[in-house]
């Protein structure tokens, strides 16, 4: 290797975003800037009836309060720089803040997808055994499942970031990405990065695939049980418990499947449009899948539906004068 074409990491990056394509630059802008909002909004007020509702003090969502801060967490780490990179075209980012964000980002996926398997595990136990439910979800068994999801989706973050920012950088460290997402920073190293690819595919298999299969293997339990309930209105209340979950399961494993299975193109200028489809792909992982799971919970579940009303409800009549009686 030929250290003297090596990029001091004090330089920083310049992230390219949409800078090749100036004319999506505002519109894109003006979209995500109202998707983060509404991410903030939705995510925010389920947050809030998860804890001033009494009625919704159950495992299922402390999960739901959990996913709603990740998707707050990891969106706030990525969005505000999306947005700059519009308005600042070929952005820099000094080198510590590349570390920070690729982290941070990192972390939340993770931790995600982690969590989303805790949750069908919630589903499995309240429809498959629901008399042993308060016995094996009971606050002791749920609280340390969600801390070890964070613990974990952190845990090989740092891993995975520390690999990363440790190799030596040549060129210009152009990132052809909105932020410093882990495989564009790769590519610029200019050394052997075999470690690096050995320990994103084991981060893989821990993080998706084992999740997949134990949700696939949960919903297939629950699946079972839902057919064997004899009425018909039994197996829409029981289904209706797990569906917006399984709703949330899909859009983002989906989207991760879709993002990194489909074919490369070896043609320039497919690569040159493909390099495009793959940020917007990844932009609709990193926003609108957070914008959607707010939005599935609420419309989804009659339970959130009417702790929503109900925290509206009580602010509208907070804020009426008192009138005395003459």
């Amino acid at each position: 290797m030929d250290r003297s074409n090596q990029t001091s990491p004090g330089l920083g990056f310049i992230l390219l975003g949409l800078s090749a394509h100036p004319k999506l630059v505002s519109t894109f802008f003006v979209l995500i800037l109202l998707m983060y909002l509404v991410i903030l909004m939705g995510n925010g007020v389920l947050i809030l009836v998860t804890i001033s509702d009494s009625h919704l003090h159950t495992p299922m969502y402390f999960f739901l309060g959990n996913l709603s801060f990740l998707d707050i967490c990891y969106t706030t780490s990525s969005v505000p720089l999306i947005l700059d990179s519009f308005l600042t075209p070929r952005k820099t980012i000094p080198f510590s803040a590349c570390a920070v964000q690729m982290f941070l980002s990192f972390a939340m996926g993770a931790t995600e997808c982690v969590l989303l398997g805790m949750m069908a595990f919630d589903r499995y136990v309240a429809i498959c055994k629901p008399l042993r439910y308060p016995e094996i979800m009971s606050k002791s068994a749920y609280v340390p499942m969600a801390a070890s999801s964070w613990v974990a989706g952190s845990s090989t973050a740092m891993v995975q970031t520390s690999l990363a920012m440790r190799l030596p950088f040549c060129g210009d460290n152009i990132i052809n990405h909105f932020t410093c997402e882990i495989l564009a920073v790769l590519k610029l190293a200019c050394a052997d990065i075999s470690i690096n690819v050995i320990s994103m595919t084991v981060a893989n298999v821990i993080f998706l695939g084992i999740p997949v299969l134990f949700i696939s293997f949960s919903y297939v339990f629950i699946i079972a049980t839902i057919l064997r309930i004899p009425s018909a209105e039994g197996r829409r209340k029981a289904f209706s418990t797990c569906s917006a979950h399984l709703t949330v399961v899909v859009v983002f494993y989906g989207t991760i499947l879709f993002m990194y299975g489909k074919p490369k193109s070896k043609d320039p200028q497919g690569a040159d449009k493909q390099d495009l489809s793959d940020k917007l792909i990844s932009l609709f992982y990193g926003v609108v899948t957070p914008m959607l799971n707010p939005i599935i919970y609420s419309l989804r579940n009659k339970d959130v539906k009417a702790a929503v009303k109900n925290l509206i409800f009580r602010k509208h009549f907070a804020q009426l004068p008192l009138q005395c009686p003459e």
